[in-house]
């Protein structure tokens, strides 16, 4: 039996709540499939699983609120069988009940006696009630983003640098592409700041990847995070995986993707629970400068400013367990150099 449990989706996750099954007992599952929605205090995400099998039995119910790392479902692996299954008894009151409701009593949790569905088991089993008010969702999430922040400045020696960039020969080679380009398909310099950082990620692996339990593992891919400012307030850094090995069209279509579903509330679990490096900007607010805060377990967080006269700086904030202000600087120069070599990305 494979016990599907709740994953954590952020440093500052703690809980969630189950919005919706995608599944139902008896459907068979693969590697990568949607199987639920659930509520965090920033986004509604799509969770996947990552083993093959069957569902043999929905633990959670929608509108629970569980911590993370509650078992949430539990699944038949390949060629496994659950053995005879005795036939559920249900009271006639839970049944009218479940009907009223639209609640099913399949995936509903019994509590009476030889495994017999009660009314209360249905009561517990109905719809959750209406979302959060925006307010009050706005509240939450700045709550969680605050303890997430506190956390890594209470536990991460952070060390910062910066280094004025210039975007001459990045912006003058953009312009020549993009008349290449459909309108739709133009690039941004975005897409150039992410791929360089990606690069500079694999020649400097202690500035990618993750400190757990004392020690730093460097991530074998690079998964850029980045930092998408939502319309309710607050930020979310969910991540495009692989960048490196991304081409520029590639790197800019995921980024408008993963921006767009990060504000429409749709953003996958393995998008939220794995990035290994985040970049930010707020060079659209006319930011000359940012010093972001590290997202543990990463340790190092990029940031970029506006563009201004075909300079930008860029900067990074790192954990000085990990790397120290010569790794830190050797860095940003190589960034700096792949940034004007934008043919090279």
């Amino acid at each position: 039996m494979i016990e599907f449990k709740l994953p954590s989706l952020g440093a500052d996750m703690t809980e969630g709540k189950l919005l919706e099954w995608k599944v139902k007992p008896g459907d068979r599952v693969k590697r990568g499939d949607v199987v639920a929605v659930v509520d965090t205090t920033k986004a509604a995400v799509e969770v996947e699983i990552w083993e093959d099998g069957a569902v043999h039995e929905l633990v959670v119910r929608p509108g629970e609120t569980v911590p993370v790392g509650t078992v949430m479902a539990l699944l038949l692996a390949p060629g496994e069988t659950a053995g005879a299954e005795v036939r559920r008894k249900i009271s006639p009151a839970a049944r009218r009940r479940a009907a009223e409701l639209g609640v099913e009593l399949a995936a509903v949790k019994a509590s009476g006696p030889e495994g017999a569905v009660t009314l209360e088991d249905v009561e517990r089993a109905k719809p959750p009630p209406p979302a959060e008010k925006p307010a009050e969702r706005q509240a939450e999430m700045r709550k969680a983003i605050a303890a997430a922040m506190s956390r890594s400045k209470r536990e991460i020696p952070h060390y910062y640098l910066s280094e004025t960039v210039p975007l001459e020969r990045a912006a003058a080679w953009l312009a020549r592409e993009n008349e290449k380009l459909p309108i739709t398909g133009r690039l941004l310099m975005a897409a150039l700041f992410l791929k360089a950082t990606a690069l500079a990620c694999k020649s400097h692996p202690d500035l990618n990847g993750h400190y757990r339990d004392g020690a730093f593992a460097p991530a074998a891919a690079v998964h850029v995070g980045v930092a998408i400012s939502l319309r309710q307030g607050g930020l979310v850094a969910p991540a495009i995986h692989n960048v490196e090995t991304l081409n520029l069209a590639d790197v800019m279509k995921k980024l408008t993707d993963l921006v767009k579903r990060a504000r429409a509330g749709s953003l996958r679990s393995s998008e939220m629970s794995d990035p290994t490096i985040t970049v930010t900007s707020l060079g659209e607010g006319g930011v000359e400068t940012v010093f972001g805060v590290i997202y543990p377990p990463q340790v190092a967080l990029v940031g970029f400013g506006a563009v201004r006269q075909n300079r930008v700086v860029a900067s990074l904030s790192a954990d000085h367990r990990v790397s120290d202000g010569h790794r830190g600087a050797a860095f940003l120069a190589e960034i700096a150099k792949r940034l004007q070599e934008p043919e090279t990305l």
